[in-house]
């Protein structure tokens, strides 16, 4: 009857793992919580900016960052050093793949993920490191420098990202996001800024061209915090799922224990009523 014990101590052992589960389940969801909120406190920022941008008119500017100098495109393809993305990783970077039209586009992988499959793919690429919350200001910035001297360069005149966003804590999605040229955001909302009416330091082209460089850094950082929610949420329902199959476990091996207990007990009724029959003879 060594099953039995043995039996049991596995109840014993995915309790407790079922427990840990659990904590880190709640783990997931605090992170995920305070990661939202902080994404959300620069909407201010990015409300100043943006309206001051669209009250000029961006036809008057001549400047890479607002009209595309070409048609060759810097992709970003944002994915995870987990493995807790899985399709979400291989779809981001697929996208990504798709996007790359010309042998004069440029590939950028944040992310370990996404560069084993381009690597697989056979593809050249300007690889960042993965996203951790303490460095995701320097990543975004890091990235910017980047992106934009290759604009400013006329090596691209696009700039696309792809990234998983969620939407939830049990819903994400791939977004696809062209932050410049710029010209092509601007939404005309018929009320433009007379700039006769300032004194101008410097000229129309640099104000747009610093407006736009702060924008593209505020933006990049947004998306590596959607990027990095969608992986906090991965990883919720990558735990919600384990926590399921070790409940569905646990009630096979209840139901184990209580069969071998019932049999143990009907042996051991069994055992004495026939010793009770031989000792009454």
């Amino acid at each position: 009857m060594a099953v039995l014990p043995q039996v049991k101590k596995d109840m014993q052992f995915y309790q407790g793992l079922y427990s840990l589960l659990k904590v880190l389940k709640g783990i997931a969801v605090s992170q995920y919580q305070i990661l939202e909120k902080k994404i959300k406190s620069f909407d201010k920022f990015s409300y100043v900016v943006e309206s001051f941008l669209e009250g000029i008119d961006v036809k008057e500017v001549k400047h890479p960052f607002v009209k595309a100098v070409n048609e060759n495109k810097a992709v970003v393809a944002i994915t995870s050093d987990s493995g807790l993305l899985g399709g979400l990783n291989m779809q981001v970077a697929s996208l990504a793949f798709d996007e790359l039209e010309s042998k004069d586009d440029i590939l950028i992988i944040v992310g370990e993920r996404g560069k084993l499959y381009a690597q697989e793919h056979g593809l050249s690429y300007k690889g960042f490191p993965g996203i951790t919350e303490e460095r995701r200001l320097d990543l975004a910035l890091t990235l910017r420098d980047y992106l934009l001297e290759r604009v400013i360069n006329e090596e691209v005149g696009r700039i696309v990202v792809i990234y998983p966003k969620a939407l939830s804590l049990m819903l994400q999605k791939i977004e696809k996001y062209t932050p410049l040229p710029y010209g092509e955001l601007a939404e005309d909302k018929g009320h433009l800024i007379n700039l006769e009416e300032f004194i101008q330091e410097s000229s129309l082209d640099n104000i747009v061209e610093y407006l736009v460089y702060l924008w593209v850094g505020k933006t990049l950082y947004e998306i590596l915090g959607f990027a990095r929610l969608a992986e906090l949420a991965a990883r919720f329902i990558h735990l919600e799922e384990s926590s399921q199959k070790l409940e569905d476990l646990q009630k096979g091996l209840k139901l184990k224990y209580h069969k071998l207990r019932h049999e143990l007990t009907d042996k051991s009724m069994r055992e004495l009523f026939a010793a009770r029959v031989i000792y009454s003879k």
